[in-house]
């Protein structure tokens, strides 16, 4: 978890995405989050977290839905969300915290 700690702990927003491949509307953020890393570039982190491969993490963060996504900056969260997302609003959301 430490490892998580430093992850989060950057003064560029840091968008996780909690998901499994076995969860069909996970799998469709995939894309999604690919541009919006792309749009964003240097200006905020995307980062996937498989749950199955995470599962302390994502007890400790209580993820129930998938997908589940969180916003970070300088270790504090900023914002959550359970299910698909758009990629202009997760664009203007981690814009308004960049």
């Amino acid at each position: 978890m430490s490892k998580f700690g430093e992850l989060i702990s950057t003064d560029v927003p840091v968008l996780l995405n909690f998901f499994t491949e076995w969860n069909e509307d996970s799998v469709s953020m995939h894309e999604i989050l690919r541009d919006v890393a792309a749009a964003l570039g240097d200006n905020a982190k995307v980062i996937k977290i498989n749950v199955d491969k995470n599962q302390e993490l994502s007890d400790a963060l209580r993820i129930k839905g998938l997908p589940t996504l969180i916003i970070y900056k300088n270790a504090e969260m900023k914002w959550r969300q359970s299910g698909i997302q758009d990629s202009n609003a997760l664009i203007t959301l981690l814009n308004q915290f960049a």
